[in-house]
């Protein structure tokens, strides 16, 4: 690897560990109020949601749709019915190898 990638990391393990202290300064030992409490709540699926619409319709810097996608999309199916999460991962790698090998 080479030195840029390892200062980005490195940049990125400082500018984590300020954000981390900076809420029990401002804080200062308060409690946090609900109203903000109920959005830190939402962050995490919403981070989590772009990141999955993002791997899947993103390729370089261009938005594709592609077996990929048709895989994400059968998973998204068996586990919004509750299916199994082996199930929907087996499910997607095989419409994934499937398209892929028709195209």
């Amino acid at each position: 690897m080479t030195a840029t990638i390892w200062w980005t990391i490195a940049g990125c393990a400082v500018v984590t560990a300020i954000i981390k202290g900076i809420g029990p300064l401002a804080l200062g030992g308060r409690d946090i109020p609900p109203r903000v409490t109920s959005v830190i709540a939402l962050m995490a699926p919403a981070l989590l949601t772009a990141l999955v619409v993002t791997s899947t319709f993103a390729v370089g810097d261009q938005w594709r749709v592609g077996a990929h996608t048709a895989g994400v999309a059968v998973a998204g199916v068996i586990l919004v019915r509750r299916g199994p999460l082996v199930l929907a991962v087996a499910a997607a790698v095989a419409v994934t190898a499937g398209l892929r090998a028709l195209g």
